[in-house]
């Protein structure tokens, strides 16, 4: 094994370790942990302000900047946590970024988990959300939707549900490391399985069965992988060399390409799932290209 290799095999064992101690098997105390280290460390920057309120019965927050900022555009973020774990506080630490990055406003919210709501909660809390978006006055262009990990399949799914109504569509999508094919059927979920050190097909496996009730798996609005884009705006997706849900990413950038979508696809090397959310430079830098994408977008 070259050198390289080998630190960055024992980096991953030190990044499962710190994941370890967040991530539990009772999945309240799972959702508790994460809430409070989004509250802990969501929250430092005295450049922000959040503000919360309810969409219908739907949590929400935006958070803005405490300087000149866009008042025209707003991202719309949708947080991951696999459809059974996940906040809006937890999200904190990369609508925080975000804000600051983009000087625009953040709507981030809490959609209904699983198992206690299946599918299609999650996808009918995020419509609404965007039913909201619209009766605030926003044109469809002028919202950015961006998502994580299962954040990025419900930003994913939201724009199919709204192109099989018929409706406009955002301005465009980003996604960090989106969970794109709840079949399982990606290539790195077998070559990445001892690497990565964030998730596993265990967690996965409980995850989606908790999620999808009484639909299947290959559902578009389920694994957006299999979706029609056509006339879809920009897509860019982010995701580490070192994480099973490498494929996920790869396979929709094909997908999308091949169906004329603008499709752009940064792969992060020797990083891992949502790496944008630790605070060192290449996770920062990540998330200023996120903004650079958007201000492509809105300029």
């Amino acid at each position: 094994m070259a050198p390289a290799d080998k630190r960055n095999e024992q980096f991953m064992k030190l990044v499962r370790s710190v994941h370890s101690l967040v991530v539990t098997d009772d999945l309240d105390k799972n959702r508790q942990s994460q809430n409070s280290i989004g509250k802990i460390l969501g929250t430092r920057s005295k450049e922000a302000v959040y503000s919360n309120f309810m969409i219908g019965d739907i949590p929400a927050e935006i958070v803005k900047v405490n300087r000149p900022y866009s008042k025209k555009q707003i991202i719309l973020y949708c947080h991951g946590g696999g459809y059974i774990s996940g906040s809006l506080h937890y999200a904190r630490i990369l609508t925080t970024k975000l804000a600051a990055a983009t000087s625009m406003e953040v709507l981030s919210f809490d959609y209904r988990l699983a198992p206690e709501h299946t599918f299609p909660a999650a996808l009918h809390d995020a419509l609404e959300v965007w039913n909201y978006l619209m009766q605030k006055g926003y044109g469809s262009t002028d919202v950015i939707v961006v998502g994580d990990s299962a954040g990025g399949n419900l930003a994913l799914s939201l724009g199919l549900k709204l192109k099989e109504e018929q409706r406009f569509l955002p301005g465009g999508f980003a996604c960090l490391s989106p969970w794109t094919d709840l079949t399982i059927s990606g290539k790195s979920h077998k070559r990445k399985a001892d690497l990565d050190p964030i998730l596993d097909f265990a967690y996965m496996n409980k995850a989606r069965y908790s999620y999808i009730g009484e639909e299947t798996f290959n559902n578009p609005l389920i694994s957006p992988l299999f979706g029609d884009f056509t006339d879809f705006p920009p897509v860019y997706t982010q995701v580490g060399s070192n994480e099973i849900l490498l494929s996920d990413s790869e396979d929709l950038h094909r997908r999308l390409l091949k169906q004329g979508v603008l499709s752009k696809l940064d792969i992060y090397k020797g990083m891992w799932h949502v790496f944008q959310m630790s605070n060192f430079k290449i996770a920062n830098e990540a998330v200023d290209k996120i903004a650079e994408f958007i201000f492509t977008l809105t300029r």
